[in-house]
């Protein structure tokens, strides 16, 4: 130190501790003399002495103008030694870079102005010491002071065109100091990051793209900032490099496919629409490469279908066909069950339009891989089970053609409608709302017959006997009304002659037992005429089995909901499906059991009712007829079927429900005595059935439930329409509203 104290004179040292900035300037151009004639002279050891001297008494000193005198006199030590300043930089670099982080705002300026004085003379010898100073400038990017912050970023500008040109700077240090900061969230140091991966990107020597799965991530995180000009840059970088992935033939689209998925979903629209952007084209161009995230890439898309945002929409739009036109194969890695999982997720979207493009998953999935969909049909089913409640037409369409699909194969076409009973039943609402809708639907992507066949066996073994009437009802009404089911009935209009249509009005009867109008109308709908000879003809076996129905009906079955499903009904018979039946009237002593089942129809309507004035109305056009041309008695048998008809040639032909006595089987077998039984138990089991439940709603709201109750008094006789026939049990006993 002695040394040094007898290089500089005493007075140039004064006035490099001043505060006037000028004498600090003149002082450090003698320094930087001194410096220069020791350098020549070889002298290392007292420049060493020199430059610790500056660094001891005055850039560690305790006044702040001792320190900024040592900082300029650093820096002209430095310009003194030019060439030979690489002997002495780690010594004279190091107590700069410490005085950037100095508690005096000029202080930290005046570091900033000698470490650019220095680097201007090292140049590439400072590389060294990059990850310091870009830690120093990352910090003094963000400094309050704008002085402070001027002057970093000409300090930044320099050090760029020094490792722009540099071969010994390292891109792989670079980017885990890069990937540290990348989630700042200060304004002025994002802009600081943001050049520096412009500037670095634009030298072809650095291979940016390589490591920009590293701060991609950091980039999109920008263009959500509050600052327009943050956005800008971070937007303008990623166009750039989006362009370089265009053009690259080697990209790692996997790693940044992640962080794109997960930019999709953030909620800055500016950052969704970059990131399905970016995910379109890296689908149009990574396509097989990218086969192991297809299912996150999926998860991504499905949701922006539904955006807000219009050009987010159609990008996601034209992504999501682009990926579903790839065939991707098992073999290389495509995951079946994980892109089920996703559109199993998205099944529960509020979006309608998610919904859609989900199911158009399942079903390309179904097409293309069935087997392996099958296999993991567990894990979506349930949820198909449930979009049949969607509020979108379209949706349940679409679900119920992915259900028609899986349906193909028996043990899941009996699955399906299983479940599907058990939606019903379940959700009666959804049977209210949809049941029509959704078995229409599945009778045209199936077989109508046999999804009949197969509703009427499951609904025959079912415990809810209400749940099970009120189906009934309904697939009933389809099979009416609906032309879907147009086969059906053709097939059920000569059941007595056909073997297939008589096996499925068996298969049909016993479920259809369940409500008595069900019954009634599928012996309206089940009509065939068998000709005996030119003039002799048989009665219409199930026309004579409605009539016997209407009349083994008794109080308890004529209710409310009764006269409901009537009034449909008779509204029906006015419909062109049933033009058959009334053209039938016009011969009424050929159809005496048609016209003695619409009479006892209307017998059971109140006579105010529109359903009655309907059906009065058109029986009042039936050409006049005496049921005195017939006389019905009880065979030694006892046998209700048997009738005695008179025909033209006075002669008299006998039917009973074992076929026309004279051979011919009209019937082809279906024994309608005993099918009247099936339906009568049946009706026991309801009527039990209810009284059962209205005894558990009495005792749950009553605190007397043991108590025995008087018998309900009898309603008014004057409310009664009696003109009906009288029932088999119970007779005239119906209470009809007027």
């Amino acid at each position: 130190m002695t040394d040094a104290f007898s290089v500089i004179p005493a007075s140039v040292l004064r006035n490099l501790s001043d505060k006037l900035y000028e004498k600090r300037k003149n002082a450090a151009l003698e320094v930087e003399g001194i410096v220069k004639q020791l350098a020549v002279a070889g002298d290392h050891d007292r420049i060493t002495a020199v430059i610790n001297l500056l660094i001891t008494e005055f850039t560690y000193s305790q006044q702040a103008n001792h320190r900024k005198g040592g900082l300029i006199g650093l820096a002209a030590a430095t310009v003194g030694l030019t060439g030979e300043a690489a002997l002495h930089l780690e010594q004279i670099v190091l107590p700069v870079l410490n005085s950037f982080s100095d508690q005096d705002s000029r202080v930290r300026y005046y570091a900033c102005e000698a470490l650019y004085n220095i680097a201007k003379v090292v140049r590439e010898d400072s590389i060294i010491f990059f990850n310091q100073i870009f830690d120093a400038l990352c910090k003094l990017s963000a400094d309050s002071d704008a002085n402070v912050q001027s002057a970093a970023h000409l300090l930044d500008r320099l050090v760029k065109d020094i490792v722009t040109v540099s071969d010994q700077f390292s891109i792989e240090e670079f980017i885990q100091l890069l990937r540290e900061r990348m989630n700042v969230l200060n304004p002025y140091v994002r802009q600081f990051l943001v050049g520096w991966i412009t500037v670095l990107d634009s030298v072809p020597e650095f291979d940016m793209l390589g490591f920009l799965p590293d701060f991609l991530d950091g980039l999109f995180n920008m263009l959500s900032d509050s600052s327009h000009e943050i956005r800008q840059q971070a937007d303008s970088a990623l166009s750039e490099f989006l362009q370089e992935i265009k053009n690259s033939p080697s990209v790692d689209y996997g790693r940044m496919a992640e962080i794109l998925v997960q930019r999709a979903a953030s909620q800055d629209e500016f950052t969704r629409l970059t990131a399905i952007t970016w995910i379109n084209e890296f689908v149009k161009l990574g396509g097989d490469q990218l086969v192991l995230y297809y299912a996150n890439i999926l998860g991504a898309i499905l949701p922006c279908i539904s955006d807000k945002e219009e050009k987010i929409r159609v990008v996601a739009r034209e992504t999501n066909e682009k990926l579903r036109s790839i065939k991707a194969d098992p073999a290389e890695g495509f995951e079946v069950g994980a892109i089920l999982t996703i559109a199993r997720r998205q099944l529960s979207s509020e979006w309608e339009a998610t919904r859609i493009e989900a199911l158009h998953w399942i079903s390309t999935l179904l097409e293309r891989h069935r087997m392996q969909v099958l296999s993991s049909l567990g894990d979506i089913f349930d949820a198909l089970l449930k979009a049949l409640s969607d509020p979108s037409d379209e949706v349940v369409l679409l679900v119920l053609e992915v259900h028609a699909c899986i349906a193909e194969d028996p043990p899941h076409f009996r699955q399906l409608l299983v479940f599907l009973v058990h939606n019903f039943r379940i959700d009666i609402s959804l049977l209210a709302k949809r049941g029509a809708l959704i078995i229409c639907r599945l009778c045209v992507l199936l077989d109508p017959e046999r999804v009949y066949r197969e509703l009427s066996t499951i609904l025959e073994g079912e415990s809810d006997l209400h749940f099970a009437s009120i189906l009934v009802q309904t697939l009933n009404l389809i099979l009416l009304a609906s032309s879907e089911l147009s086969e059906v009935r053709d097939l059920l209009k000569n059941s007595l002659v056909n073997l297939a249509g008589k096996d499925l009005f068996v298969s049909l009867y016993a479920s259809w037992c369940h409500s008595p109008m069900a019954i009634i109308s599928l012996c309206l709908l089940a009509q065939v005429f068998v000709a005996l000879s030119d003039h002799v003809y048989c009665a219409w076996q199930t026309y004579q089995h409605a009539s016997a129905v209407i009349q083994s009906l008794v109080e308890e079955d004529i209710n409310v909901k009764f006269l409901v499903q009537l009034d449909k009904l008779i509204r029906l018979l006015e419909t062109p499906i049933f033009a058959y039946l009334r053209l039938q009237l016009l011969e009424p002593g050929r159809y005496i059991w048609l016209l003695k089942a619409l009479y006892g129809l209307l017998m059971l309507l109140p006579q105010q009712s529109a359903a009655f004035k309907i059906l009065q109305t058109r029986l009042k056009t039936v050409p006049s007829y005496s049921f005195n041309g017939e006389q019905v008695r009880q065979t030694s048998s006892g046998n209700p079927y048997q009738i005695i008809h008179h025909v033209p040639s006075g002669s008299q032909i006998s039917e009973d429900e074992d076929g026309i006595q004279d051979g011919a089987n009209s019937h082809n077998g279906i024994n309608f005595a005993s099918r009247l039984q099936q339906f009568e138990q049946m009706q026991r089991q309801h009527r039990m059935h209810t009284k059962v439940q209205a005894l558990s709603r009495n005792s749950s709201t009553t605190s007397s439930s043991k108590e025995v109750q008087g018998p309900e008094e009898p309603p008014d006789p004057a409310s009664w329409d009696m003109s009906g026939p009288p029932s088999r049990s119970r007779r005239g006993s119906g209470q009809l509203p007027l």
